[in-house]
């Protein structure tokens, strides 16, 4: 259960949705903090009562975002599915987080994408927090048996290229009619079964038995 907002936290949240308003109206280019500040009818001199920066502002928007992200993949991490299944479930339950934000606010999501873009290096650490998640489980799968003949850091990239579509928020969009469960549980199951079939085709064929002598 999480703890009731004191006062000061409730300013916090009261200017970052302030933003967020403003985003959502004329997109996420030249957002000032004196503008934030007036529409919470404050000066930018209490606005730093706050937030100490502008970089500081901007990562607690990005924290307000990628909190329950976070939270589905430390669940998915702590579970006792297998591998296979546990990718799965990380890209699955990421994706319907998006999805529902996006059907409820296509433009404050768009916009949120492309201050995501404008602050890249606020957002940088969560890019690679999940890219450090999902290397957690294909190690496991590795450590089953799975990806014989590949390196971790090259199954990574190639799961990130597969999955494209589940967890690059702009090609979601995009894609949105296709980024299915359905359709992410065949392309989990091309990566963990391909990959194992490709290095079978790679291993060297037995040497045929000598024919033996008819007398």
């Amino acid at each position: 259960m999480s703890r009731p907002l004191n006062d000061h936290d409730a300013i916090r949240v009261q200017l970052m949705e302030a933003a967020e308003d403003m985003v959502r109206t004329r997109g996420a280019t030249n957002i000032s903090l004196s503008e934030v500040a007036a529409a919470c009818n404050m000066s930018q001199s209490s606005f730093y009562r706050y937030f100490a920066s502008k970089e500081v502002f901007f990562e607690a928007i990005a924290g307000r975002w990628f909190a329950e992200l976070n939270v589905i993949m430390e669940d998915v991490i702590a579970s006792d599915l297998s591998p296979r299944e546990k990718l799965f479930q990380f890209f699955a339950r990421r994706v319907a987080v998006k999805r529902a934000r996006h059907d409820a606010d296509p433009a404050l999501f768009r916009a949120n994408l492309d201050l995501g873009e404008e602050h890249w290096e606020v957002i940088r650490g969560y890019v690679d927090l999940a890219d450090h998640y999902m290397a957690m489980i294909l190690g496991e799968a590795m450590a089953e048996g799975y990806f014989p003949g590949h390196e971790l850091d090259e199954v990574v990239a190639l799961t990130n290229l597969m999955l494209q579509p589940f967890c690059n928020p702009y090609v979601m969009i995009e894609m949105m009619r296709t980024a299915t469960p359905d359709n992410l549980r065949i392309v989990i199951n091309t990566l963990f079964d391909g990959l194992a079939n490709q290095a079978q085709a790679k291993e060297p064929a037995g040497t045929a038995p000598a024919l033996r002598a008819i007398s």
